[in-house]
């Protein structure tokens, strides 16, 4: 297959996974947006994307177009080293800071992919993941944090004091990735002439500013917010937290009672069957003693008769 085999199939994979992927970015970045403005809503929007089935399903895609944009970066790297020896790209005359992270995509990527295990463990494996495996995440003081909570989360993250500068670094990393990546996306679809290239280099390096801008005011603002602690004394936001830990507990009794209720089931049809063998059991000997009854007195008989 050329997707494969040859060397623009892997450039065009690369290229389809990395439009979804900043089109993905993009979408967060608003999506967080609205923590700025109505951290309430945030929490739905937590909720509305917890375990269920959309979002697993959508969590599922994500992760293989962050896979195979991976494991098709290092394919195209090593085949490039090989090629090029040194030389990764054959470099024309482009701005300072593109040629830069040209030549520096991989450094780039390990960094950006450093920054997302972190944003994944102080996030996702408390949400979704802790949701999917009914867990729940406990604070230092033994508070239950429910998994939509995200604001919540917030507050434990950015309550860091180094959470905000590892953000910063991950977000300048990924600015120099994207920068490059939408060029070189724009180039293997065959976008890449004089006129256009300019243009699609102009709105590249536009969007991807207002994103990861985007993303830096709110790493500050998350910052501060939690610092002062907004996130665990606003009475809107603490009722919010107390009905999601009631409809949590409740959905948690609710799972032990149909268990409760299913393992009952499950011993009265083991005690039915269990009293149906005895019963089968006690039936086959009394037909047996009647039947050694029987042959005593045929045996009697005879012995009488004689």
């Amino acid at each position: 297959m050329w997707l494969t085999s040859s060397s623009i199939g892997r450039k065009v994979v690369m290229s389809v996974t990395g439009i979804c992927l900043i089109l993905f970015v993009t979408f967060h970045a608003l999506m967080n947006g609205v923590a700025l403005f109505w951290p309430a809503a945030y929490n739905e929007i937590c909720l509305f994307l917890g375990a269920n089935w959309y979002a697993l399903i959508a969590s599922a895609g994500l992760a293989a177009l962050f896979l195979i944009h991976i494991i098709y970066a290092l394919w195209l790297t090593v085949q490039n080293r090989k090629a090029r020896g040194s030389e990764r790209y054959d470099v024309n005359a482009r701005q300072p800071q593109v040629e830069w992270s040209s030549k520096n995509m991989l450094v780039l990527g390990i960094v950006v992919l450093a920054f997302l295990g972190i944003h994944l463990i102080q996030f996702w494996a408390k949400m979704q993941l802790a949701e999917i495996c009914g867990h729940e995440y406990q604070m230092a003081d033994g508070a239950v944090v429910p998994p939509a909570a995200g604001t919540l989360f917030l507050h434990i993250a950015f309550s860091q004091p180094l959470t905000l500068v590892v953000y910063l670094i991950g977000f300048i990393a990924l600015w120099f990735h994207l920068t490059h990546g939408f060029w070189s996306m724009l180039q293997t679809v065959g976008w890449n002439n004089d006129t256009w290239m300019k243009r699609w280099k102009c709105i590249g390096n536009t969007w991807t500013t207002i994103v990861i801008a985007l993303f830096a005011a709110q790493a500050i603002v998350f910052t501060v917010q939690a610092h002062r602690g907004v996130y665990t004394d606003c009475p809107v936001l603490i009722e919010q937290y107390n009905e999601m830990l009631a409809e949590h507990d409740g959905a948690v009794a609710a799972d032990c009672c149909a268990t409760e209720a299913s393992c009952e089931k499950a011993c009265e049809k083991a005690c039915e069957k269990a009293c149906e063998k005895a019963c089968e059991a006690e039936a086959a000997c009394g037909n047996c003693e009647a039947a050694a009854v029987e042959v005593v007195e045929i045996e009697t008989e005879t012995v009488n008769n004689d």
